[in-house]
């Protein structure tokens, strides 16, 4: 069985519980911790943007960036912090961007 966690704010992990996933809002400061926990369970971990954009860079890349488990940002409720730009990423991987 398939374990799934959102990490973010208390009223969309209501939902996502009621979706049948585990849900976590951590505190300031307790990210990065809340997301390594989330990661030696979980085989998809819902980060919503407001809690990635809590966690260093280099950290969160490496979570997106492993095979295992899956790691998504998705929107969070109030909107405050934006998606990250993956069209702009991709552009610069590739070297069409300067």
């Amino acid at each position: 069985m398939s374990i799934v966690i959102y990490l973010g704010d208390e009223v969309s992990a209501a939902g996502y519980r009621l979706a049948g996933a585990l849900a976590r809002s951590p505190v300031a400061g307790e990210e990065a911790a809340a997301l390594a926990w989330a990661r030696s369970r979980a085989s998809l971990v819902l980060l919503s943007a407001a809690v990635a954009a809590g966690i260093v860079e280099t950290v969160l890349r490496t979570a997106l960036s492993a095979l295992t488990p899956l790691v998504l940002i998705v929107p969070d409720l109030q909107g405050e912090a934006p998606l990250p730009d993956l069209a702009a990423r991709l552009r610069s991987q590739l070297g069409l961007e300067a």
